[in-house]
């Protein structure tokens, strides 16, 4: 079985637990806001989940990261072996916003991730209205994938974007098992 490891980095409050618990199946904590201190580690199997058709298992690690910038110093450890990187941000707010391009370039870009590999979630919070439009963002944000997520009104969407990224993530690793494997051959 092999480890898939995903990364919820985002602002403070942006509901980066909320939808890490959905995600996973995971009903800890709902209905009330705790502040990650550093980072929980939630792991999961979804046995339907397979790439490229190897029947290889996978066992996912969803690493719900703090959004309080006094651990940026756990940030290096955080990041070592991840595979990719879902910032979660709140439309709602114009400060998450600017802070998501400081988080992108901390956790994709200073990882020489592919963009590929990085998910942006729009999250709205229950009640909040938020009109599901899209955002303008800046380079190199509007490059990104980006899905506006509402657990009141669109939970499964939410779930099958979430899924579809993952089977990214298992081909793009896959890929490069092959390569690996073949430059040993060659």
């Amino acid at each position: 079985m092999l480890k898939v490891k995903i990364l919820f980095v985002g602002p403070s409050e942006s509901g980066k637990s909320v939808l890490a618990n959905f995600l996973s199946e995971n009903i800890d904590g709902i209905g009330s806001y705790i502040p990650t201190q550093g980072v929980r580690i939630l792991e999961y199997e979804k046995p339907h989940i397979h790439g490229n058709g190897k029947g290889t298992e996978y066992r996912f690690e969803l690493w719900d990261c703090s959004g309080d910038q006094k651990f940026e110093t756990c940030w290096p450890a955080l990041m070592k072996d991840s595979h990719g990187v879902i910032i979660v941000f709140n439309p709602d707010l114009p400060s998450h916003l600017k802070e998501i391009e400081m988080w992108y370039s901390c956790f994709v870009q200073q990882q020489q991730l592919l963009d590929s590999q990085c998910l942006l979630i729009a999250h709205h919070k229950p009640g909040s209205g938020g009109v599901m439009e899209n955002l303008t963002l800046p380079s190199p944000l509007n490059r990104l994938h980006l899905i506006h997520s509402s657990l009141e009104e669109e939970p499964e969407d939410v779930r099958l974007e979430f899924v579809k990224y993952l089977k990214s993530i298992i081909n793009l690793m896959n890929e490069n098992q092959d390569k690996e494997e073949m430059s040993i051959i060659m």
